[in-house]
């Protein structure tokens, strides 16, 4: 994939994966961000470790954080994390089943769509383990999520609003 291409996917993956997000309503938007906020400063130090150990390879120079993984992050990772959280939260089973479904799909296109248009391959992870890197952040997500609430409920002195 050209760098222009590249950019281009870039791009419209953020913009396509952003479509959900207005639908959720500002306040769900508002109430569930800092959990968004956690996980992605958990990725800041897994990507690094990621790319040191080669779990996987990009194709494109240059091999920046910026360049490469952060659209991935600010786009399908925030609207997974944004909307499996609205529509599921309260619901641990149903929202880890969700987190599954959304990870399983991207694990697929991670394994067979990404390496042919020549985005970025899995190098020392199979499928199984590439799943796992991701889905481990959903009982992130959740058990910060649940937490953020109880402090805020005991810190909120006109009551908890959701």
């Amino acid at each position: 994939m050209s760098m222009k291409n590249k950019w281009l996917f870039n791009i419209s993956m953020v913009l396509l994966s952003w479509i959900p997000i207005p639908f959720l309503g500002w306040r769900s938007i508002k109430k569930f961000f800092p959990a968004f906020i956690f996980v992605y400063l958990i990725n800041c130090i897994d990507v690094p470790i990621g790319k040191k150990r080669r779990w996987w390879w990009f194709y494109n120079k240059p091999n920046s954080f910026f360049y490469n993984e952060f659209p991935f992050l600010i786009g399908p990772m925030l609207s997974v994390a944004l909307c499996s959280l609205k529509w599921a939260y309260g619901n641990f089973k149903k929202f880890i089943m969700i987190s599954a479904i959304f990870h399983l799909f991207f694990t697929i296109l991670a394994k067979s769509l990404f390496p042919r248009i020549k985005l970025f391959k899995l190098v020392r992870l199979n499928a199984v383990q590439f799943f796992l890197y991701f889905f481990y952040k959903a009982f992130l997500i959740y058990g910060f999520q649940y937490i953020f609430n109880i402090k805020k409920r005991l810190f909120n002195p006109r009551g908890f609003n959701g």
